[in-house]
């Protein structure tokens, strides 16, 4: 029977997806394990391999098309043995899903008012998925499979908040697992509405001269960056809190450490940057300060026992949030090499979902730019963001002196919910003390 290939979810919070091309053409021979497809996803471009053997029958989606939603059928798969042509003319409308993707199943109407069972799991082809559905307030219903509703009954998270990433919108494991850490989730009953839409596009349009501009459509990068960042400012309480810190011991250091670096045919091993001292600064920083390597959730705080730092980096359209893991634990010569490839990977749009997702805090270094001093917009579902600005000579005064000083301001923007502000006072002063006493971090 025809196996239907659709559009898959890459990551546990994408909807849509770019299909970028195709690696195979109507009538070739396809083996598991193939490259057939690249996916662009809303912070990357991965390649989508075939996990059934047969001829590629008909491409429904072309290369190059935007936005196409998560379980859509993109291309239909006639089985070894099976007549290609009629796989193609009945493209689309065959029963069998492929073995990566859960079949799409609607359940049945049921009375609005009668408590609903859950039915006996539904098949079909080579993939099988049971469907629980559960009753809410009104009409209103969830489908979740019974792993997802275990997983959430045994965390405290309602499953009607999650939002589903299966077919019809189901609730899956993995849309639970990440609800843990607050994406996902959507605002509590009772919870008053969002700010008032936006203008709509023709009436911001009605404002400027026809011609006098040129309409660049979003991409899926900035499309996310603009609901995040908006679901950051309206969801999260921030406060700011900036230090100025003294960092001519740290230049100095760097640049002996540079200087003495091993060499490998001529080029130094590793060259370390400031943003690595940075990096590593704030890891042991909140080793020090752990109420505030945390993660807020509406019925717990998550209580990190390692540092995982974010890091920004600028991409074309926007930018990216690498996450080096247990960066407390890494030396700088380690993180800066960990930098390196991820910046390189990251602005080739090759970074894997889990190399950017989650992480406990997140530096923003805009030092290089000359900027001297910026806050931050927190990325959920952290709790804290370090802006850092530029090293520059600055006057300061000492023991009744004017002296000139390596100085570098920077300002950590906090969520309320989940970090007090004497405790985000102690993680920056923590910071502080490292940055400006760099052997510290070398012990």
């Amino acid at each position: 029977m025809p196996i239907d290939i659709r559009m898959p979810a890459l990551s546990p919070t994408m909807e849509k997806g770019n299909l970028s091309r195709w690696f195979k053409k109507e009538g070739e021979q396809v083996k598991a394990g193939d490259v057939i497809a690249e996916i662009e996803t809303d912070k990357a471009t991965m390649e989508y391999e075939a996990v059934d053997d047969g001829t590629l029958a008909k491409i429904l989606v072309p290369a190059g098309t935007a936005d196409v939603p998560v379980n859509q059928v993109i291309a239909v798969l006639a089985g070894e043995g099976e007549d290609v042509k009629a796989a193609a003319a009945g493209a689309g409308q065959g029963a069998t899903m492929p073995k990566s993707a859960p079949a799409a199943i609607t359940p049945p109407p049921l009375p609005k008012a009668a408590a609903l069972a859950s039915p006996a799991p539904a098949r079909s082809g080579s993939g099988a998925a049971a469907l629980v559905v559960e009753r809410v307030e009104g009409a209103n219903r969830v489908f979740a499979s019974p792993l997802a509703r275990r997983i959430a009954k045994e965390s405290g998270i309602e499953v009607a908040r999650i939002a589903g990433s299966g077919p019809h919108g189901r609730v899956i494991a993995r849309d639970v697992e990440a609800a843990k850490s607050g994406k996902g989730l959507r605002a509590p009953a009772g919870a008053p509405a969002a700010f008032a839409a936006a203008p709509s596009d023709d009436k911001i349009r009605a404002l400027f001269a026809p011609g006098s501009y040129e309409v660049v459509p979003h991409d899926n990068v900035r499309k996310v960056i603009a609901q995040r960042l908006t679901q950051s400012k309206q969801t999260i309480p921030h406060y700011y809190l900036t230090v100025e810190c003294d960092v001519g011991r740290l230049l100095a250091a760097r640049e002996e450490i540079n200087a003495t670096a091993p060499k490998t045919n001529g080029a130094p091993v590793y060259k370390l940057s400031v943003n690595d001292f940075i990096i590593k600064a704030l890891a042991l920083a909140l080793q020090r300060v752990p109420d505030a390597n945390v993660t807020w959730t509406e019925n717990a705080m998550l209580r990190h026992h390692s540092s995982d730092v974010g890091v920004a980096v600028a991409i074309q359209g926007g930018l990216i949030t690498p996450v080096v893991r247990k960066a407390e634990t890494k030396s700088l010569s380690a993180i800066s090499t960990e930098m390196k490839d991820f910046a390189a990977r990251a602005r080739a749009r090759k970074l894997k979902p889990e190399e950017y997702q989650g992480g406990s805090t997140a530096v923003s270094n805009l030092g290089m730019y000359g900027i001297k001093e910026f806050a931050a917009v927190i990325n959920p579902p952290q709790a804290t963001i370090l802006a850092v600005g530029v090293g520059e000579e600055r006057a300061v005064a000492r023991k009744g002196k004017i002296e000139a000083a390596m100085m570098m301001t920077a300002t950590l923007s906090a969520d309320h919910r989940a970090v007090d502000g004497a405790i985000g006072a102690e993680l920056l002063a923590a910071f502080k003390a490292l940055i400006e006493n760099p052997v510290m971090m070398l012990v």
